[in-house]
């Protein structure tokens, strides 16, 4: 369980396309609210809507936050790396969402909101059934369109081999998560589980002061290589030895506000027992050609519904795939609210800036 205020309530949703869904609420007394349904990315939990969660009620909604298909005390999803990782391609986690839905006795939600790779499967959510989505709040990662149709003739991306010429060499996060010894070397790091959360989470923040981003030019490994170590790594090195080099002083944590040691163990309790495995294989079907072919049958719809984009201002998730932010707004959002960044916000906004983040989802909503 996570520790929380008593005005959120956790439970368990059983037959959740073949989950026990974890879930965490407010504003549930009144089955007649417009629903918000607010989904996480990685490493994150449920938890980390917490937050947010009341004041959003407050405002006359039933707001929920699940722990998704690989993450925190949902369970009925395998943790493996060998074999069949299906269960973890886009579309069914989409199916998740829907079947988690229906199970609340919902037929449409108000508007579905996702930070990171919660974002893009909010996206895919609208993107396929904007019947039931009726808006949608992109956090801290931007939907440029699914894939475009390839054929033979298409030029080939040797975007990796370009990394691992530059000196020192580099590799791109996705592809390292991707690997079979991600997990462990995060889990079983020399530092520590907690210290390793604690120096990725601070790392991606607007506490590390080197995040100052800006627009890349081109997906080349001369543009890449600007981006911080969490983002195109030392070849060398695992995640953990990567962000070990920038773990925060003692006095700096203990002046964290927007993560306490407190609340972090609540992440490093839930991470010991299940690993990060499941939200790894995400990305491993987000990369893998077999998958991202099948995501060519959506190639050139766009998202009709109203939409919004939040995001850190100190956040370089914004700009890590140059021209993604553009295209998101100028082509594959139709409706798109002009995007908000926050200042003193880095890649974790609602935990960081969590009034602003609030007023910022509440503006929008009073528009629609």
């Amino acid at each position: 369980m996570y520790s929380l205020p008593k005005q959120i309530r956790s439970r368990t949703i059983e037959n959740v396309n073949g989950l026990s869904m974890h879930i965490l609420e407010v504003g549930y007394e009144d089955p007649k609210r417009p629903c918000l349904l607010l989904l996480h990315g990685f490493p994150e939990l449920s938890y980390s809507w917490r937050k947010v969660l009341i004041p959003l009620a407050k405002e006359g909604y039933h707001v929920i936050a699940p722990d998704q298909r690989g993450y925190g005390l949902t369970s009925g999803w395998k943790n493996n790396y060998d074999g069949n990782i299906s269960e973890y391609f886009i579309t069914n986690i989409v199916q998740d969402v829907i079947s988690l839905i229906y199970s609340l006795q919902k037929r449409t939600i108000h508007c579905v909101i996702g930070h990171d790779f919660g974002s893009f499967v909010a996206s895919y959510c609208s993107l396929i059934r904007p019947d039931i989505f009726q808006s949608v709040i992109l956090m801290s990662a931007p939907f440029s369109g699914s894939p475009k149709i390839s054929n033979f003739y298409d030029k080939k991306d040797n975007i990796h081999e370009e990394l691992e010429n530059l000196v020192p060499p580099r590799k791109h996060y996705q592809w390292y998560f991707s690997e079979k010894e991600a997990n462990n070397n995060m889990l079983n790091c020399a530092q520590g589980l907690h210290d390793f959360l604690r120096a990725y989470y601070h790392f991606k923040s607007a506490d590390w002061k080197n995040n100052k981003p800006f627009k890349l030019d081109t997906w080349s490994a001369n543009s890449l290589e600007k981006l911080p170590r969490y983002y195109i790594m030392d070849s060398e090195m695992g995640m953990a030895e990567n962000v070990a080099k920038h773990m925060p002083s003692i006095d700096a944590i203990n002046n964290c506000e927007w993560l306490t040691e407190a609340e972090l163990s609540n992440y490093t309790r839930i991470y010991k027992k299940t690993g990060f495995q499941g939200g790894l294989n995400w990305y491993r079907c987000m990369i893998d050609n077999s998958y991202v072919k099948r995501l060519e049958l959506y190639s050139g719809l766009t998202i009709n519904i109203p939409s919004y984009f939040i995001a850190g201002a100190s956040d370089w998730g914004i700009y890590q795939k140059p021209g993604s932010f553009e295209e998101m707004y100028e082509r594959t959002c139709s409706n798109m609210k002009k995007p908000d960044l926050i200042k003193g916000a880095g890649h974790w906004v609602q935990q960081e800036k969590p009034k602003e983040t609030t007023d910022k989802i509440l503006s929008f909503l009073k528009d629609l």
